[in-house]
């Protein structure tokens, strides 16, 4: 095999950063751009996207750095956007150099053969998919860089990590990442709502209701393998009127939990006092893929117990249906 074919069957992929806050419009329009170079275009909404540029690279007998130039040079002039772009070997080493891109825009590309050596070099918390959290942890126990992440045995960082994530922060290290990019455009929202028999007062009646709504969009975003950044709730009233409010989540998440307390505060911020209720509608906004959320390491024993707990219901509910399992007070309410 020549060295020109190990060349072509490399992959490469290509991390494109648009700039925070792009309108919905636009960010569709950037991908549409992406794809006139390649048709595996993996969007990661709201600012980013995932392209596979393997096989594009023969198909326009040009350079991974030449299109990634194209790109931006195609959405500066059509769209007003600037864009940054990191090109490598791996998911992990294309979005960790495209944000070592200065803004508001560029292109870095990283060959297959310099990648370990330039993940090196960087500060620990450079490592894309590496969290605060984790890089204080690892900084704390002297692991500084990438370079040194990826000399410390796997099992001593798995005890600082957790199990899962501690592999995945050596591999990717190392600039171990077998993530193909799957084409997928992801939707934008997902929404449950419930409707009363009768116009109702009851505060506990509503407050189940409620967690069964949180319940149901947790389990879909958990299917769907997103995550919601904000949550919107709106209130129906006897006589047409609603009511409605949209806050954002620390952290993105699918977690009942997380998702609970936010759901909760919105209907605490209701003030409904003697309102009679003939509906709730639930929304988790601004999606992104799960796998863009980095997960943190947590001392809550509580809540590490609850999110294995979820894991389990999710098994139950896939093998015996979603009525299989759920909290007591929305079985309650069912019955």
């Amino acid at each position: 095999m020549s060295a020109e074919t190990r060349t072509h069957r490399q992959a490469v992929v290509m991390h494109v950063r648009c700039p925070d806050r792009l309108p919905e419009e636009t960010f569709r329009q950037v991908l549409e751009e992406l794809a006139g170079l390649s048709p595996v275009v993996q969007a990661l909404p709201p600012t980013a996207a995932l392209v596979d540029l393997t096989g594009a690279i023969r198909y326009h007998g040009s350079t991974p750095h030449r299109l990634g130039e194209v790109l931006r040079i195609r959405s500066i002039s059509r769209l007003g956007v600037d864009v940054r772009v990191g090109i490598g070997p791996s998911i992990t080493v294309a979005a960790t150099a495209s944000a070592q891109v200065p803004q508001p825009g560029g292109v870095l590309a990283i060959a297959p053969g310099q990648a370990a050596d330039w993940l090196a070099r960087l500060p620990v918390d450079a490592l894309h998919g590496i969290g605060p959290r984790q890089a204080a942890v690892l900084r704390d126990y002297g692991i500084h860089s990438v370079g040194l992440l990826a000399a410390v045995p796997p099992a001593t960082v798995q005890r600082l990590l957790g199990g899962r994530a501690g592999r995945l922060a050596v591999d990717r290290a190392r600039g171990i990442d077998p993530r193909p990019v799957v084409p997928r455009a992801l939707p934008a929202s997902a929404t449950v709502g419930c409707t009363f028999d009768r116009h109702t007062l009851d505060g506990a009646a509503v407050r189940a209701a409620l967690l069964d709504l949180v319940v149901r969009l947790g389990v879909r975003l958990r299917r769907r393998g997103q995550a919601a950044r904000a949550l919107t709730l709106t209130l129906k009233f006897a006589g047409g009127t609603t009511w409605e409010k949209t806050r954002r989540l620390t952290e993105p998440s699918a977690h009942d939990d997380d998702l609970r307390r936010l759901a909760y505060q919105l209907m605490d911020a209701a003030g409904l006092q003697r309102g009679r209720l003939t509906g709730i509608t639930l929304r988790g906004e601004d999606l992104i893929d799960a796998a863009r959320v980095t997960e943190q390491i947590s001392l809550d024993d509580t809540r590490e117990d609850r999110l294995r707990a979820e894991q389990v219901m999710d098994r139950i509910r896939d093998k015996y249906g979603p009525a299989a399992i759920g909290p007591a007070a929305a079985f309650r309410r069912a019955s």
